[in-house]
């Protein structure tokens, strides 16, 4: 009975060792996508020609996570300004020096799942990790 109680422990552990860092990496991988996403959206978006970012980069976005092989309708995008005003309006663009806030949210999923072979609660898969930036807005009326 302890030989066979050895075999599984030794047996959940090595598969933990084997395995978990390719989850490990997926999560850091899905990350910087995340953030480099952000990074791209601000530049474009808070360049001299445009002042928002609108659904139609939203949507683009969403095509360029769907690339990396992220589930684009989990994205949760969300748009601020630091004025207060819409940033999201072709009509109304940010001005010069107006901060232009994003931040994408995507889940974590299952992604932890194989840590409870060692104990370890992994995180709810409705929990988000999420990438976050700002720019001023560059936009000149």
């Amino acid at each position: 009975m302890k030989t066979l109680l050895m075999f599984v422990l030794l047996a959940s552990t090595l598969c933990w060792f084997m395995f978990a860092p390719i989850y490990k990496h997926v999560f850091l991988v899905r990350q910087a996508v995340l953030q480099k996403e952000v990074d791209y959206m601000l530049e474009v978006g808070a360049a001299g020609g445009f002042g928002y970012i609108d659904g139609s980069m939203i949507a683009a976005s969403r095509e360029r996570l769907a690339a990396y092989g992220m589930t684009a309708d989990e994205a949760l995008y969300e748009v601020t300004s630091t004025s207060g005003l819409s940033a999201t309006n072709p009509a109304a663009p940010l001005i010069r020096g107006t901060g232009l806030i994003l931040t994408i949210r995507y889940p974590y999923e299952r992604l932890f799942e194989i840590d409870r072979l060692i104990g370890l609660t992994p995180p709810d898969p409705a929990t988000r990790m999420s990438a976050t930036g700002m720019k001023m807005s560059e936009y000149v009326p």
